[in-house]
């Protein structure tokens, strides 16, 4: 399911970027909601398998926005993709009843990432991406926000930026909530604004996620932290998936001559691409 993708974006990335955008839209779109729901339970994980930089990870990231406007389209908002553009959010979507709008922002990482920072989460970035929308929505994988103290907190609280995750949006898609004119989401959407009102100065870079866990769970019928579980396995059967992945690098590179040892590292230092920059730069040069 989720590995379908994978071969999918592996198979476009030797097309036209803007065709291939498409291809990993329509598929998005259009799959069923089983495989559907795989694909979001694990599109907050890079694959180690994709190479930095590439077009395989710009397309990855593609589908991790169309994955997110689905996952609102499910719980009955509209929603749409936002054309490509530095500074803006990924995601739009709108209140079919309510008359509110949101701006969303798709993240993912691998699991090899260390020392993520506020500047990862672009939380205040966001907030101003907002534009006449009503709510900012940043949707990571649960278990990467920091699990205490942090200043993305503090810069959720001040600039009401809504901090969900893909795990919360399963178990919503999972429980067939969905926004009418009895429900209204907005106080997810609002949920930072809400913490902001109780929370005092000394206290506002604290981890307030398990509030939108709260919320969310009273909109569900079973256990969100029994859910949790079922996520860490899922996670941990990736990782496993991941280690593997590099152990048979390992053992690839071990096979080496000495002239392949040589030519990868050449490539993999990028010496060819810095030297071409360079004569480029020097080229252009006018006088």
């Amino acid at each position: 399911m989720f590995h379908n993708l994978l071969e999918k974006i592996d198979r476009w990335s030797s097309s036209d970027f803007s065709t291939a955008t498409l291809e990993v839209r329509k598929y998005i779109d259009t799959c069923p909601r089983n495989i559907y729901l795989d694909i979001l339970m694990q599109i907050g994980i890079i694959p180690e398998s994709i190479e930095l930089d590439s077009t395989q990870e710009k397309l990855f990231s593609k589908a991790s926005d169309a994955v997110l406007s689905r996952a609102f389209r499910e719980i009955g908002l509209k929603s749409t993709v936002l054309k490509e553009r530095a500074d803006s959010a990924d995601v739009l979507a709108e209140s079919i009843y309510h008359g509110y709008t949101l701006v969303a922002d798709a993240k993912a990482f691998r699991l090899s990432r260390t020392a993520k920072n506020q500047k990862d989460f672009k939380v205040t970035a966001l907030s101003g991406w907002r534009n006449d929308s009503d709510y900012a929505v940043l949707c990571s994988p649960y278990f990467q926000y920091p699990t205490s103290i942090s200043q993305i907190y503090a810069q959720a609280v001040d600039n009401n930026v809504c901090l969900f995750s893909w795990e919360h949006l399963v178990f919503l898609i999972e429980h067939s909530v969905t926004e009418s004119p009895a429900l209204n989401l907005s106080n997810l959407w609002n949920i930072s604004a809400v913490h902001a009102e109780q929370c005092v100065v000394s206290k506002k870079k604290k981890n307030f996620v398990p509030m939108v866990d709260a919320t969310v769970q009273e909109l569900g019928t079973t256990s969100f932290k029994d859910f949790l579980l079922e996520c860490k396995n899922t996670i941990t059967s990736r990782a496993n998936e991941e280690t593997d992945f590099w152990k048979n690098e390992i053992t690839r590179i071990n096979s080496y001559t000495k002239e392949q040892a040589i030519e990868e590292l050449i490539r993999a230092k990028k010496i060819d691409e810095k030297i071409a920059q360079i004569q480029k730069y020097v080229t252009g040069i006018k006088i």
